[in-house]
């Protein structure tokens, strides 16, 4: 099954700076000096896609959440 776009968004007011976003999708999150979530790629590449839904499956404060476009 072919899934559409990704869109990607995140709360850094919910962000308790676990890190598994950075550590499981580098290439879509990072951290700021105080720890918290940086977005790095709203609509990431297909590609990433797998790491990206499970780094918001392994985020333990539900700061990022996925839109998908059928």
């Amino acid at each position: 099954m072919t899934r559409g776009p990704l869109t990607v968004r995140v709360s850094r007011q919910l962000c308790c700076g676990a890190g598994m976003c950075a550590l499981l999708a580098p290439e879509v999150f990072d951290q700021s000096d105080e720890g918290l979530v940086v977005l790095l790629a709203a609509h990431p590449p297909a590609a990433a896609h797998d790491a990206v839904r499970e780094a918001a499956d392994q985020c333990p404060c539900s700061a990022i959440t996925l839109h998908e476009s059928p």
